[in-house]
């Protein structure tokens, strides 16, 4: 007995296909995303890093967060805003340090890049883990 498959059968067939081979193709996805930290005061201005530090007392106290973005670059000098759009976290929070992979504590130099792989989870694939900024 031959059955003949009908066009709208196929055409189902045949997106599924196309969408299951775009999902595979989404999540081997090797691009890289460079991710950049500064160390600022609340509204995002740049202040000196060792106001971020929370290693041998340089700390600045609770006014002062680590701002990240992916459209951060390295180069702005102190006393400039940070671009609107970055998350921020409190200094001395080593859980959110270590979800971006940064050490857990001490010195960030301003301007530190980070490099994460999107759709692989890289190191600052979450980048939810403070408050807007802007």
């Amino acid at each position: 007995m031959n059955r003949r498959m009908s066009s709208r059968t196929v055409s189902l067939t045949s997106t599924f296909l196309l969408l299951a081979a775009g999902g595979t193709a989404a999540c081997d996805n090797d691009e890289t995303v460079d991710e950049g930290f500064y160390c600022a005061d609340a509204n995002g201005v740049i202040v000196d890093e060792d106001l971020c530090d929370d290693d041998g007392g340089g700390g600045g106290g609770s006014g002062f967060f680590i701002w990240h973005s992916s459209a951060y670059r390295s180069g702005y000098p102190v006393g400039q805003r940070l671009p609107a759009g970055g998350t921020k976290f409190a200094y001395n929070d080593s859980a959110a340090r270590s979800r971006f992979g940064l050490p857990s504590s001490g010195r960030i130099p301003n301007g530190t890049i980070k490099s994460s792989v999107v759709g692989k989870g890289g190191s600052g694939s979450s980048g939810k883990s403070g408050s807007s900024g802007g």
